[in-house]
């Protein structure tokens, strides 16, 4: 899998909800480094299961599809 990389703008917003998530769920304050920690070892752990559950996702709608193709698009013969 390829390696997730975020935009400064996202990783930015990312780490302001991780910190807003401990501050108010857990009374604890994160500093943007240990923010930022939690951020890349969450991606780390996370985001292959994530990924690996987006792909079957996708993979099983067009499955799906296809196994409708034919009454999608059938047309029916002139007699």
């Amino acid at each position: 899998m390829k390696t997730i990389t975020l935009s400064n703008e996202r990783r930015a917003a990312l780490i302001a909800e991780l910190q807003s998530l401990f501050s108010t769920q857990f009374d604890e304050t994160l500093s943007d480094f240990r923010a930022g920690e939690v951020l890349d070892a969450m991606l780390k752990t996370l985001a292959p299961t994530v990924y690996n559950q987006a792909v079957e996702d996708v993979r099983a709608h067009f499955q799906g599809k296809l196994d409708d193709l034919s009454g999608e698009v059938y047309v029916q013969p002139e007699k």
